[in-house]
């Protein structure tokens, strides 16, 4: 398990912060006012819809779908070839937990998304639609068609990216860092492209980017974490075997 300083900095700041941003965002109710600053204008519709569709709908979320899902088919594949590779096998558990992570964090925003009852903000009056909206805890009209629009999905396919961070954590920091980093940039870009195209809300994919990372944290702490060994224990647990086998030498009469 993650020793304290780890749950500080991998799981309790980023969940505070992410809870005091989605609070901040839900209570004062700041999702439609920052849709219409940066993505619908009454006039013309959504920025990443009509003449923005190309880039929006075609390049960021047709053709970006296959970052992750290349990424997914990288790790499945470097595993089982892991059982055969001598130059792979030392890098089994970090293929392996790619993979898991990648698929943990898709399908959870996935089902959560069935479950959520929230709708997509082009289907909203004001927005293109005709459905009055309703905040994330309140009470949903039942006359209404049943939505699937919270947490953004598309945007959770890049943050599930960071599980390259978290496998590389150990082993070469500075590499970690970049995918750190890379991970973020795709899910953000992911979320910019549905935000204009009205498929979610700023909040979705906040939500979307808690779970990525909470998620995986957790499945670090089980699947890598906890195997890494430090070099001061590995000098410890030399200590150990040498000083048992003189004991046994000694005891041998």
């Amino acid at each position: 398990m993650l020793v304290l300083r780890d749950w500080r900095r991998l799981v309790w700041w980023p969940g505070l912060a992410f809870l005091l941003a989605f609070a901040v965002l839900e209570l004062g109710q700041l999702d439609r006012p920052i849709a219409l600053a940066l993505f619908y204008h009454p006039g013309s519709g959504w920025i990443g819809a009509g003449t923005g569709d190309w880039w929006a709908r075609d390049v960021l979320h047709q053709a970006g779908r296959w970052l992750p899902r290349g990424v997914a088919a990288l790790a499945l594949i470097g595993w089982i070839a892991s059982f055969g590779s001598g130059v792979l096998r030392p890098w089994r558990r970090e293929l392996f937990y790619v993979l898991v992570g990648m698929a943990a964090v898709i399908v959870s925003v996935g089902l959560l998304k069935e479950l959520t009852n929230v709708d997509c903000p082009w289907d909203l009056a004001g927005f293109g639609g005709t459905n009055p909206y309703v905040p994330l805890f309140g009470d949903r009209p039942d006359a209404l068609k049943r939505a699937a629009c919270f947490p953004g999905a598309h945007a959770s396919s890049g943050f599930a990216l960071l599980a390259i961070y978290f496998a590389l954590r150990g082993r070469a920091p500075g590499t970690a860092r970049f995918a750190l980093w890379a991970g973020i940039s795709v899910g953000v870009v992911f979320a910019f492209g549905q935000e204009a195209r009205g498929a979610h809300f700023l909040s979705h994919d906040l939500t979307s980017a808690a779970i990525a990372w909470l998620l995986l944290a957790w499945l670090y702490s089980r699947l890598l974490y906890s195997k890494r060994i430090a070099p001061s224990e590995i000098q410890a647990r030399e200590r150990i075997r040498e000083h048992a086998g003189r004991e046994a030498t000694e005891n041998i009469p």
